[in-house]
């Protein structure tokens, strides 16, 4: 017999099997005898009130054994032979439209610009190390994408769960663990991401697909407004419908595209820093405990969100007992990031605290003496993104160390004459960046942190310290697509994939949408799905 129940325990009784057999029996009158397993289904925490809670559904299995796998496998067959579909860019969205390609009979042909993802650890050290950046193999370019290095985490506000959850068991069939489909907030953790993506490759690849590394697509090969291949640095053409994901920092891309009269648009952002606790801090205020979360209890996550003179100013990315990370893709930039292994055991926690960006706010004055008088330009919010990178690369003396000011002395608009111990490993350098950062963003931001600390005391402090500057939440551009075929509206055979099309905002979101894109090459195709 199977049955499901929804539990509230307390952690220490959600620590273990055992635990929750015991509570579960006495609460439902079952034998613990005949409790042959149980599984979790879902977890959350609840963290409202002083007394910590944890809400758990669970399947029991009563006088038998279960003998089916915690995920659902896709099968994936050979498509040598077959098609062919380019796609451009190995991130979260070109690698789950390679996959389903492969699903629906096509054979993928995946043309990635970077490493793969073991080789970019080296040119990702050399980040921190020498203050190099390589514009061809970073946190942003590579396989895997931005989201390989950047935690891990797979939260999203998609209502299309069945989506979701077939997003979540290919990550699990590829070797994540399963706990991604149990927490409310899944992470799988930039320690055990990059053997998953080398999986996911290798499916393709085992499939009769093809992968190419250290090969960036320069310029679509387009016949009669119909894309009919790419062309690419290595001198090497490939022919076949493109779908392009290539990631919320490919600006050549976008530069190529505008010069070539595919229709763009500017597209909102959200701009500010990341904002950096101590770890047991957080734990404190989130846990309502002195001591912070224990034995029993993860490392605390927080979201805040408010609206300020008209603009949402929230936190973004949350990496609990994480690391803050240079995430520059090219020369003369300073951006920041977020990340968190899978243990979250790290000493400080991290978030974006941003502010919501409009494309009509770039007529405001602050932005005009940074970007010029084109505010209507498709490419004006990526120059206005451009711009605040260069600014923060001058205050970080023009290395990767980071321009930082502490949370307080930000509001009461002091410098800070010296900061706290940081994550993050090119260093820190003291800057007022309430004096330099575009006052549309510093006061919204700074007010900000004044609701926040008001709702969630002990949040506001100078314990905390502000790391300029998280620019890229998203794709400033979008590459304008039918919403029925998923084509560009002008050109037949291009379908704009992902994050960097302005289409998804996170690695679940960007896999849902290469489905959805490899659904429509085989619509083009003429496949019925």
């Amino acid at each position: 017999m199977i049955q499901e129940h929804q539990i509230r325990i307390l952690p220490e009784q959600a620590a273990n099997e055992q635990s929750i057999k015991l509570f579960i029996s006495k609460d439902k009158g079952i034998d613990a005898r005949a409790i042959k397993a149980i599984r979790v289904l879902k977890r959350s925490i609840d963290a409202r009130q002083r007394t910590i809670y944890v809400n758990l559904k669970i399947r029991l299995y009563i006088n038998e054994i279960p003998h089916d796998e915690e995920f659902v496998r896709t099968i994936y067959k050979n498509v040598e032979g077959k098609p062919q579909v380019i796609v451009v860019g190995a991130g979260p969205g070109g690698l789950f439209a390679a996959l389903r390609l492969i699903e629906l009979g096509l054979r993928p042909v995946v043309v990635e610009r970077g490493m793969n993802v073991r080789e970019r650890k080296v040119d990702i050290a050399r980040i921190s190390r020498e203050h190099k950046v390589d514009p061809e193999s970073n946190y942003s370019f590579g396989e895997g994408g931005a989201g390989a290095y950047s935690d891990g985490k797979l939260y999203t506000r998609s209502k299309k769960r069945g989506n979701v959850d077939k997003i979540l068991n290919v990550f699990c069939q590829h070797g994540a663990s399963t706990s991604i489909l149990v927490d409310a907030h899944p992470h799988i953790g930039t320690d055990k991401l990059p053997r998953v993506i080398e999986n996911m490759r290798n499916t393709i690849l085992e499939c009769g697909g093809e992968v190419h590394f250290e090969t960036r697509m320069d310029a679509l090969i387009i016949e009669k407004e119909k894309v009919v291949g790419i062309e690419t640095n290595t001198g090497k053409t490939f022919q076949g419908p493109v779908i392009l994901a290539t990631g919320h920092s490919a600006r050549d891309v976008y530069r190529w595209l505008y010069n070539n009269g595919v229709q763009l648009e500017a597209k909102g952002i959200a701009v500010g820093v990341r904002l950096e606790h101590p770890s047991h801090l957080i734990d404190q205020i989130q846990y309502h405990n002195r001591n912070g979360r224990g034995k029993y209890l993860p490392a605390a996550e927080y979201s805040f969100v408010t609206q300020v003179d008209g603009r949402g100013v929230y936190s973004f990315c949350m990496c609990p007992g994480g690391f803050v990370v240079p995430a520059a893709s090219g020369p003369h930039q300073i951006v920041v990031n977020g990340m968190s292994p899978s243990n979250r055991g790290g000493k400080w926690s991290n978030s974006g605290m941003v502010v919501e960006l409009r494309p009509e706010d770039l007529q405001h004055t602050d932005f005009k003496s940074m970007i010029g008088e084109n505010d209507a330009h498709p490419l004006a919010m990526m120059h206005l993104q451009e711009a605040l990178e260069a600014a923060c690369w001058q205050q970080g003396n023009m290395r990767q160390t980071a321009p930082s000011q502490r949370m307080v002395d930000f509001t009461r608009k002091k410098l800070s004459y010296d900061l706290p111990a940081s994550s993050y490993s090119p260093g820190l350098v003291s800057s007022p960046l309430h004096f330099w950062m575009p006052n549309f963003i510093s006061d919204r931001l700074s007010k900000g942190f004044q609701q926040f600390g008001r709702s969630s005391h002990g949040f506001l402090t100078n314990e905390a310290c502000m790391i300029g500057m998280e620019t890229r939440t998203s794709a400033p551009v979008r590459i304008v697509r039918d919403n029925e075929t998923l084509q560009h509206v002008t050109i037949s055979g291009l379908f704009p994939c992902g994050e960097g099309a302005g289409y998804a905002g996170g690695i679940v979101s960007a896999g849902i949408d290469g489905e959805r894109c490899a659904d429509a090459v085989a619509q083009y195709f003429g496949i019925s799905l």
